[in-house]
């Protein structure tokens, strides 16, 4: 049997109205409500401010709040660094969205202490680390690389989080011989997807099952 899905038809009425603007990819405001929205600092993504101060940092917070709701919904402990806990996903600080409000000692110091600095961590119902997310907005996903590198004993996803534009960027620098070791664990996940993930998990929370 078919159904209806409900974020398809709002992302085709948003994409219409004209009193409705986009802000980033999942995120949109009304018109009206424009200068307040500024005000509060949820400025509108453009090709001319992509790569300013302000944009940068509320992306790396916006994806790393997302990630983080994402993971609760899935069931899953989440972490994100103590450095990072009074920054913003949307009017809500990222610590309010922690659920590990302290890193399990999982193994050797180093390692953990290594491990804090990950943008958003997965941990399973044995506190063991199930997925490592770096979000890279900007900066060089080389860093990114080096702590999967060194956490790369862990059976754990790794996954880079970024603009779909600097995929190239991503794979180039994965295949430097130093990166040999990871280079088939680590993936890619563009902002856009990381959005319909978020999207059909809250739809598969809500839907009733059909046959």
């Amino acid at each position: 049997m078919g159904h209806k899905n409900p974020f398809a038809s709002i992302r085709r009425i948003v994409q219409l109205r004209p009193e409705i603007f986009k802000l980033k990819p999942g995120l949109y405001g009304l018109v009206s409500m424009r200068g307040e929205l500024e005000a509060r600092g949820h400025v509108a993504e453009t090709k001319r401010n992509a790569d300013s101060a302000e944009i940068q940092k509320s992306n790396h917070s916006y994806y790393q709040g997302l990630l983080l709701v994402l993971g609760k919904m899935k069931g899953f402990g989440c972490w994100a660094p103590n450095q990072d806990r009074n920054k913003r996903f949307l009017d809500v600080p990222l610590e309010s969205l922690r659920t590990v409000q302290t890193i399990p000692s999982f193994s050797y110091e180093h390692l953990v202490k290594r491990s804090e600095t990950i943008d958003v961590i997965w941990f399973n119902q044995r506190k063991m680390p199930d997925s490592f997310f770096e979000v890279e907005h900007s900066t060089d996903i080389q860093n990114s690389l080096l702590k999967f590198n060194d956490l790369q004993d862990f059976n754990s996803r790794m996954i880079v989080v970024a603009n779909a534009q600097r995929k190239p960027e991503f794979e180039k620098k994965l295949r430097y011989a130093s990166f040999q070791h990871i280079e088939k664990r680590v993936k890619f996940l563009p902002y856009d997807w990381l959005v319909k993930e978020y999207e059909h998990t809250i739809e598969a929370s809500q839907q009733e099952t059909r046959l």
